[in-house]
């Protein structure tokens, strides 16, 4: 639980995005900082800059000389011994080698035969309570899924995710402000997977753990374990709590949209445009960059040493970019938008992402066509936006 915090009282030069008004809702404030602010910036977090407009945040994401990833959260402080979590911890040139051998496992075609696993899954859950007539949609099914799902892909056991859970909570939320809570997640991550590492270099399998210790590096030599497991750290915080936060926020439009809802049902082709839409309309993740040059942009002069939280969600809802940015409209035909980040490091796992957000709610539509919400939602804080509680009722 986050100990209170001084509270916000002027949004272009003290923002927090760990308020509560951001955390229940943070559309306004993004909203009125791109018209009076578009960049705005805070001393919390030893100083930050917050640009709220599209093209400002691509400018960002596509300039590593002087936005560096090797910080990519905004945090009370700056750990000294963070072990990275390569690609997206890297930096040219050394990022291209962790990305290209990370994307074979998650072409179409490789998510393609996993899919039908999602499926199983999602109804194995919905068998558990679709009796009851209710659920908590966040905590009884979006957050098992892709715990499940890259349990299944890196060989290990999907009984393991309570665990998993235990340290997404440790580095994406309150890691942001306990250094002590974020190492012993990390370390606990560390020490969890490299047994699965040192197992898999004396017997390979078909799984994911497998498939990088056998990588090499250009100049001969297989993956070092340290740089296979911050892969893995990569994988399982990556992987999962955006994906479920997405999932979450797809079922809580849904039970607060009935129309959107009931054209779903009616007319499942419109599933692939209104994916995109959630995925535009409720991004769940914020990335952060560390200026590493001075640099100007927009009217703004970029100090060293200072952090940018890069708000792919607020690009999103930039009106200059988006026709009624503050619509959700699941036909929406042209939507660049930008939920799996810009830029060198846009997310490996996109098509498995959007897999099992798809499947997710196809699933519960299929079974549980009528829903709507039945008490109090609550939302996640940090890094990454989703519902944490989303209780709701059949019928």
């Amino acid at each position: 639980m986050s100990q209170p915090r001084p509270p916000v009282t002027d949004w272009a030069t003290d923002w927090d995005h760990l308020d509560p008004h951001w955390v229940e809702n943070p559309y306004p404030i993004w909203d009125e900082l791109r018209q009076t602010c578009p960049i705005a910036h805070t001393e919390r977090f030893m100083g930050v800059y917050l640009p709220t407009r599209y093209q400002d945040v691509r400018d960002i994401a596509y300039d590593p000389e002087h936005f560096s990833s090797r910080k990519v959260a905004v945090r009370e402080t700056h750990p000294p011994n963070d072990r990275g979590a390569p690609p997206i911890t890297s930096d040219p040139p050394r990022h291209r080698l962790a990305r290209m051998v990370l994307l074979p496992p998650f072409t179409p075609q490789a998510i393609e035969k996993i899919t039908p696993k999602a499926r199983a899954i999602c109804n194995e859950l919905i068998d558990a309570f679709i009796a009851r007539g209710s659920c908590d949609a966040a905590v009884e099914y979006s957050q098992h899924i892709p715990v499940k799902v890259i349990a299944h892909m890196l060989g290990v056991p999907e009984a393991d995710g309570d665990r998993f859970r235990a340290w997404i909570s440790a580095t994406l939320q309150e890691g942001i402000t306990d250094d002590e809570v974020l190492m012993r997640g990390l370390a606990e991550m560390t020490e969890y997977f490299r047994p699965h590492v040192l197992e898999r270099r004396q017997r390979p399998g078909n799984d994911l753990i497998s498939y990088l210790v056998k990588q090499q590096y250009p100049d001969g030599g297989y993956f070092t374990d340290n740089h296979v497991l911050g892969s893995l750290r990569l994988l399982l915080v990556a992987g999962i709590d955006t994906t479920w936060s997405g999932i979450g926020s797809c079922i809580w439009h849904l039970a607060t949209h009935a129309e959107d809802r009931r054209r779903l049902v009616e007319d499942p082709s419109l599933m692939p445009t209104a994916i995109e839409e959630f995925l535009r309309a409720y991004a769940p993740v914020t990335m952060a960059r560390e200026v590493v040059q001075e640099t100007q942009l927009n009217g703004c002069t970029f100090k060293p040493g200072q952090m940018v939280l890069l708000s792919f969600p607020a690009a999103n809802r930039d009106p200059a970019m988006f026709p009624d940015a503050d619509k959700v409209i699941i036909d929406r035909k042209e939507n660049r938008h930008a939920a799996f980040g810009l830029g060198i490091h846009r997310c490996v796992g996109s098509n498995l992402a959007r897999m099992e957000m798809t499947v997710a709610v196809e699933e519960l539509l299929k079974r549980v066509p009528e829903f709507s919400l039945n008490g109090e939602v609550t939302w996640s804080e940090g890094t990454v936006r989703g519902p944490r509680k989303l209780p709701i009722e059949f019928g």
